[in-house]
């Protein structure tokens, strides 16, 4: 795919990705579909009514009838196109800068698109074969209310609120400025919990922290957990389709340690879970322990969606999947990531046991993580090729299904090119912190040099 990567297509707003972009993906998107009515949603990004806008005047002009569904998080414009049949048109950047904005496409169904429908739909877009309505038989659009209360409404249905509100939790929120701070806080409340929030009005300029719920982004949360005596510290993505926590004491809890901890308690021997190729040590030791089966693909929800569809087709049982970003897929309530949804399911394990508790059987893993930015294609291929040949030189076992990953048996070490930034990441764990840090270290360097000399 030349246009939608790991997760639909992402670039600064206004500048690469513009509004007449925007409105080419939504005619483009419009002729594939053949739909009488789309839905659009939007998180809260500053630029996000300029998009949806030009999205909505997009799909009017193949004749589409377009839904405006307003802000809400990507699993709850999710959960509309499963409930009303349609698709929608997602302007979300998710976890990347304010600065960011971009186009996420689902389907009728309420899962994103797999990548065979995305190719059909980029190549109407390059090969600009939209369809054209006559002046008076273009789309109209309508307002639809009530879609948040209805999302929270499936979220409760779904969720153990017995368990949950039994267990008389606070839980310290932060859903980061973003499209979360509309549904999580009335959720987590609805569902028997005192709820304390940081970072919890809208605001498309994210003034508390930026929107990717990483460490450096959370310090005012665990500052909360402490100050509230909570029970668990639980952050949002700019979407809301991601979850990360804190344990009762004020500590992060790495994402692979609560994706292990919730795959324990989903997996039966036998059943099939999919991670991507930066999956962590903590899931295969449970997969191992459990006697189920491990699939990895390319790093990005897109990839992995295809995969449950592809297991799932033949008759492999998959009940949890996801990455230690804090995405997880439980295809039994919805094939979508879903942070609330997550977090409740995280709540059930709480309610009998305290965080700290439940990842502690995982706490002896230590990662690290560079980025390095390119401005050019140039020094993003000198930095792949300096990969390449680190790669080939090294006597650990290579794995190139996304990038070049190598396996020391005691570490792992990873370098890839980012799916939604001009970026190339570089991922070590191992269960030595110096470890990870010289596995990552040697590597970044590698990379710094090779873009140096581009």
């Amino acid at each position: 795919m030349q246009v939608f990567g790991s997760s639909g297509t992402r670039g600064v707003a206004n500048e690469e990705l513009t509004p007449a972009f925007v409105l080419r993906v939504a005619k483009a998107a419009g002729t594939a579909w053949g739909a009488d009515r789309v839905a659009i949603a939007r998180d809260t990004r500053y630029t996000g009514r300029m998009l949806a806008d030009a999205a909505a005047s997009g799909l009017a002009s193949t004749g589409t009838d377009v839904d405006r569904l307003g802000i809400i998080p990507t699993p709850g414009a999710q959960a509309y196109a499963d409930r009303e049949g349609v698709p929608v048109i997602m302007i979300t950047a998710s976890h990347n800068p304010p600065q960011y904005n971009g186009v996420k496409l689902v389907g009728s169904d309420g899962i994103e698109l797999a990548i065979a429908d995305l190719e059909e739909i980029e190549q109407v877009l390059l090969a600009e074969g939209f369809a054209v309505a006559p002046w008076d038989e273009t789309g109209r659009s309508r307002e639809i209310e009530g879609v948040t209360t209805s999302y929270i409404d499936e979220l409760l249905a779904a969720a153990d609120r017995e368990t949950i509100a039994d267990a008389d939790l606070t839980v310290a929120l932060d859903p980061g400025h973003g499209a979360g701070a509309l549904t999580s806080p009335e959720f987590f409340r609805k569902l028997g919990c005192r709820v304390v929030t940081v970072n919890g009005q809208p605001d498309g300029k994210f003034p508390g922290r930026d929107p990717e719920p990483v460490p450096d982004n959370l310090e005012d949360l665990g500052n909360l957990v402490r100050a509230t005596d909570a029970d668990i510290g639980i952050a949002h993505d700019g979407d809301a389709d991601r979850a990360i926590f804190f344990d009762e004491t004020g500590e992060y809890v790495s994402g692979d340690a609560t994706l292990a901890v919730l795959a324990a308690a989903e997996l039966e021997a036998g059943d099939t879970t999919v991670s991507a190729v930066n999956v962590s040590q903590r899931l295969v030791d449970v997969v191992t322990e459990v006697g189920a089966d491990l699939e990895l693909t390319p790093i990005g929800s897109t990839n992995i969606i295809t995969r449950i569809e592809e297991l799932e087709a033949n008759g492999k049982r998959v009940p949890i999947a996801g990455e230690g970003n804090g995405g997880i897929f439980f295809p039994a309530f919805r094939l979508t990531r879903d942070g609330a949804f997550t977090a409740a399911r995280f709540l059930e394990l709480v309610a009998e046991q305290p965080v700290s508790e439940l990842v502690a059987p995982y706490d002896g893993y230590a990662n690290v993580r560079h980025n390095l930015a390119y401005e050019s294609t140039a020094e993003r291929d000198a930095m792949l090729d300096a990969a390449a040949n680190h790669a080939q030189s090294s006597d650990a076992d290579l794995n190139t299904r996304d990038g070049y990953r190598l396996d020391h048996g005691d570490a792992w070490v990873l370098a890839r090119p980012s799916g939604t930034e001009p970026l190339v990441r570089v991922y070590a764990e191992a269960r030595d912190t110096e470890r990870a840090r010289e596995l990552a270290d040697e590597l970044y360097e590698t990379l710094a040099d090779a873009k140096a000399d581009a």
